[in-house]
């Protein structure tokens, strides 16, 4: 079954979010925590290894309240339990959305059409599985019978931004194999990738649906010719894979039909990373980590579908993205990381949020009359603060952001990571409370500026008052990586619910594709 067409601002709870908001827009964070000692504890979720404060966002109890409101009204409960069934939730492809399929541990069969999809599943990873074995083992030897000592991933949006991100943010964990990605058509950055390698000793694996996606098949094409320069054709199958679900043409371009792991239609691309996608993962991590991985998932999977609202994570940060793009006219949101291993999970997040939630059509097939989506963007800290954090502190605009960090680093520099989470905290307290102007008047008069104190005065004050949720994580692990992705995936869900948009299409992407092929065309024929 669809999910139900409700168009939030014709509800009850949407007229009372508008007549509350003329009380809450003059809402002031630093006397909401004058006025609550209590407010962090109040604001705060605590969820195995993850600490959610959203304490110093511009809400009150009210204010969650009748989001919460909302959010019955538009049965939001009805929409989760159909995103877990595998209802055909995804109308204009037609098509059920199951990636949290993958990474069940449950007994609990889920139908497409009429057929479990569980037992498939679990054939696939133990595939993936044994497959990763005879890699990392070296078992699996290259054509001058070396074994394996770099993984190329050869594929675009989904199919690259996942498994990217996660390899990148768990390298930590990596084994002895070294990842590649390629997936933009940019020629130079295929051939800067085959500077580094040895055809000898690479194992490429080809990520594509269709494998007939424009860069992706371009790029394989390339590396073939590149890989047969010093090999035969017959030597393609003991370098090449493919997730993909044509397999026709996957044997034609010369890999081994065994070699082939398969792609499913109830899996989006962007939310893919937890099937055979992330066969590089595997590959990279090692089948353990990528297994804690999808557990992980599995662990915010199972807290979102049955906690309660008022306690769940995704929905109240769902719902709290509402109310800033929704009522403030908040336009974007950021993601900052304290751990340099998520320098690449901004870009991931923007994908997820931009790709679905970029909708101006609502699930009745009419135009929207209210905001939908919210530019996603972000960096890592400290870094960003060096950069672009003065607009965030003193610029015209609002912007909430997420601060992400871990309670403890990886390899155990206590000096470092201190000073580092001292920033953490510290940007998010200089957000919220700014700097008044008695405060900058005495800081400027301690300094002994005081023939420039009024010259200097208004520069030096910091109006506060701009909203952050503080993510504090005890450490970065393959399982903990799993339930951030999974806690942001379930975000992206539950904010297309609230719009009445279909967040699992992507036709956006389509019309480019389209003149690129026509200008394509028409040159070949020019040439003629």
């Amino acid at each position: 079954m669809a999910l139900k067409n409700n168009n939030p601002t014709q509800t009850e709870a949407w007229k009372k979010l508008e007549e509350h908001f003329k009380v809450a827009k003059n809402y002031e964070l630093r006397k909401l925590f004058q006025e609550n000692k209590e407010r962090k504890d109040e604001f705060s979720i605590q969820f195995e290894d993850f600490n959610i404060d959203y304490s110093k966002n511009l809400i009150s109890k009210e204010t969650i309240q009748k989001l919460l409101v909302l959010a019955q009204e538009v049965e939001l409960k009805d929409a989760i339990e159909k995103y877990y069934k595998g209802d055909k939730i995804n109308v204009t492809e037609n098509r059920a959305v199951l990636h949290t399929a993958l990474r069940s541990n449950s007994d609990e069969p889920v139908f497409v059409d009429g057929k479990d999809v569980k037992p498939q599943i679990k054939t696939t990873l133990r595939k993936i599985k044994a497959f990763t074995s005879k890699v990392v083992s070296g078992k699996w030897k290259g054509y001058t019978d070396k074994p394996i000592t770099d993984i190329v991933n050869i594929g675009i949006g989904g199919s690259d931004f996942g498994p990217r991100m996660v390899v990148e943010s768990l390298k930590f964990y990596k084994n002895k194999l070294n990842a590649h990605f390629i997936s933009n058509i940019d020629g130079d950055h295929v051939y800067e990738i085959l500077k580094k390698i040895n055809p000898e000793t690479t194992l490429f694996v080809i990520v594509s649906k269709t494998f007939t996606t424009q860069e992706t098949i371009t790029n394989a094409n390339t590396i073939r010719d590149w890989f047969l320069k010093s090999a035969t054709v017959f030597d393609v199958a003991k370098h090449f894979v493919a997730v993909s679900t044509n397999i026709d043409a996957v044997v034609n371009f010369g890999i081994d039909k065994k070699n082939i792991f398969p792609m499913w239609d109830w899996v989006g691309g962007r939310f893919s990373l937890w099937s055979a996608v992330g066969l590089s993962i595997s590959l990279s991590l090692g089948f353990e980590n990528f297994k804690l991985l999808l557990d992980g998932a599995e662990k915010m999977d199972n807290h979102f579908r049955t906690a309660d609202f008022e306690n769940n994570i995704p929905v109240l940060l769902s719902l709290i993205s509402i109310w800033y793009t929704n009522f403030f006219n908040c336009e974007s949101e950021a993601i900052f990381s304290y751990s340099h291993y998520l320098k690449d999970l901004p870009e991931y997040l923007q994908q997820a949020f931009m790709e679905s939630n970029g909708k101006g059509v609502d699930r009745n097939g009419e135009d929207v009359t209210y905001q939908t989506g919210s530019i996603v963007w972000g960096s890592v800290g400290t870094n960003m603060q060096h950069s672009f954090m003065q607009l965030l502190h003193q610029g015209t605009k609002m912007i909430p952001a997420d601060f992400i960090g871990f309670e403890e680093s990886l390899y155990g520099d206590k000096d470092h990571h201190t000073k580092l989470m001292a920033n953490f905290y510290a940007q998010s307290q200089a957000l919220a409370f700014g700097k008044t102007k008695e405060e900058a008047h005495l800081e400027l008069k301690v300094e002994g500026k005081l023939e420039h104190l009024a010259s200097l005065l208004p520069y030096k004050i910091f109006k506060g008052n701009k909203p952050s949720t503080t993510i504090v994580i005890k450490k970065l692990t393959p399982e903990t990586l799993g339930m951030l992705i999974s806690m942001y995936e379930h975000k992206v869900f539950v904010q297309g619910v609230l719009w009445n948009i279909y967040s699992f299409d992507q036709f956006g992407v389509e019309l480019g594709k389209e003149l690129a092929k026509k200008m394509l065309e028409s040159q070949k024929i020019a040439t003629l």
